[in-house]
């Protein structure tokens, strides 16, 4: 007999609908699988078999063919565990045709018959939805990441005797109401940062505007900490963001099983040992990087100049297309990878160049070889570049009172609607960071005397074409913060400072 059962492969974040056909024939006992599955697909028939046995089925000794259609496609991970054994138990009669009709399947079996959490729910709830599949039956543990989606009956999963006694009955369970997503709670606040007030309002733009920034001081000046209280001002992701970021996070195997997603940016901080897979992607399927786990949040790269440059220049197309596309040779693979890049460094290898006691020891060969590992073409896609030096002990010691997170958020909050106003007709442009340059200088308000003053400081700065835009970006992201509907030269001239000093001349 011939069984035919219903899931889904994953495929970047997108899921491809799959046929896992079953078939038991007469003849030598054995597993065939076939239609381009990897090695953690292959291995199904070891965990379907005990898994079955072991749940109180009975496993026929016969030559099983499991056939994964589209054939064409290669298929990868462990959710098609579950299909498979329930492909085995309708080609064996153990379990009504009639009971699966309609049903998608996706779980990983452990060898007791327990349904175990998968990579991808998401993605192969929206493949079920586009489907019109009659239900989704998944673990447990993924129903409150595939429960973002609202139109697709999911069905939770324990154990595979359960599942096929709920068959058998017609009586699926139904997912709980899935838990709204809201931001998650946080310690970290920018009120735990004494004094960097330059430093702090350039976090301030870079939030408000999706602009990048690069930290650079001695050790122990606040850089990280300032770096990591990022999130604490961004808004909270809206729908479509949440639905990314959980798919990319699902696929990467990042994102906690049973846990509830948040809507707060994710902000993801590698070691500066990371490879170029890790960052960029790669790897078995392949797997979304850094640079993707961090779409529509924040990407922390502490200690930027000990990455090697060619690490770093990786960075250059995704950072201007926002996506990634990893090719192999049977298929490619992208991923959305639009994020703030927030890197942080020393001035020099051993920290303290331009240290007000001399201690630098330095040579200025080495200072020169250390900074240039940030190329000009990657320091030119950087908005924001700030120095920030060393606190005063009587500062740390005063106990001032600084300007906490929520306030400062309120702000970055009223400028990011006034961009989203402004950008409702261009599609995929959310934040001036995103806003093409021309439409921006015909569109975003810009007096006449602010467009005297970029010129000039586009000719003696000896901007390029892509700083030219970026500054006017931030310029207007100045404006956006402090509600002003034209961009002054006093906002330009704010967006000018953050420049680095010397802006290299990019082909």
């Amino acid at each position: 007999m011939l069984a035919a059962i219903q899931s889904a492969a994953v495929i970047g974040i997108d899921a491809l609908a799959v046929t896992v056909e079953v078939d038991g024939a007469q003849g030598l006992p054995g597993w065939t699988m076939v239609g381009l599955p990897s090695g953690s697909v292959k291995e199904a028939r070891e965990r379907v078999g005990a898994a079955l046995v072991n749940a109180g089925f009975v496993l026929p000794p016969r030559r099983w063919t499991v056939n994964l259609s589209p054939a064409g496609v290669r298929k990868d991970g462990t959710a098609f565990d579950l299909p498979v054994a329930i492909g085995v138990l309708v080609a064996s009669g153990q379990l009504d045709a009639r009971a699966v009709q309609g049903i998608h399947f996706a779980g990983e079996l452990g060898l007791d018959g327990s349904v175990r959490p998968i990579r991808g729910a998401l993605p192969i709830a929206r493949a079920a939805r586009e489907a019109q599949a009659a239900a989704l039956v998944l673990p447990e543990e993924n129903i409150p990441e595939a429960g973002l989606l609202r139109d697709v009956r999911l069905v939770p999963c324990r154990t595979l005797a359960t599942l096929v006694e709920a068959l058998q009955r017609g009586r699926l369970p139904s997912a709980p109401a899935p838990t709204e997503a809201l931001p998650s709670a946080t310690d970290a606040d920018l009120a735990d940062v004494v004094g960097q007030r330059i430093a702090k309002r350039a976090l301030e733009i870079a939030a408000a505007g999706g602009h990048n920034l690069y930290l650079v001081g001695p050790p122990g000046a606040g850089k990280t900490m300032l770096a990591r209280r990022l999130p604490s001002i961004l808004p909270p992701l809206d729908d479509d963001a949440l639905l990314d970021v959980v798919a990319i996070h699902s696929v990467g195997g990042v994102l906690p099983a049973g846990a509830t997603p948040s809507r707060t940016p994710p902000f993801r901080a590698p070691h500066h040992t990371i490879s170029l897979a890790g960052l960029i992607g790669g790897g078995p399927g392949p797997r979304p990087g850094e640079v993707s786990l961090a779409h529509r949040g924040v990407l922390f790269l502490d200690e930027l100049l000990e990455l090697p440059r060619y690490i770093l220049d990786a960075m250059r197309q995704p950072l201007e297309d926002a996506r990634v596309v990893i090719a192999r040779a049977a298929h490619s693979v992208s991923y959305p990878a639009r994020f703030l890049l927030v890197g942080a460094a020393n001035p020099c290898p051993c920290g303290f160049d331009g240290d007000p006691s001399g201690r630098c020891r330095c040579s200025a060969a080495d200072i020169s070889r250390y900074r240039t590992r940030l190329s000009g073409p990657l320091a030119d896609r950087i908005d924001l570049h700030v120095r920030v030096g060393a606190v005063a002990l009587a500062e740390l010691g005063a106990g001032s009172r600084e300007e906490s997170s929520a306030t400062i958020a309120a702000r970055v909050l009223a400028a990011r609607t006034r961009q989203r106003e402004r950008y409702r007709d261009l599609p995929g442009v959310r934040v001036n960071a995103e806003a093409p340059g021309r439409w921006l200088q015909a569109h975003g308000q810009l007096d006449p005397d602010t467009r005297e003053l970029l010129g000039t400081a586009a000719e003696k700065l000896r901007l390029s074409a892509r700083a030219f835009h970026r500054a006017l970006r931030v310029a207007r992201t100045v404006a956006d913060l402090d509600g002003a509907a034209t961009v002054t030269p006093g906002a330009l001239a704010e967006a000018l400072m953050f420049r680095p000093s010397e802006t290299p001349i990019v082909t």
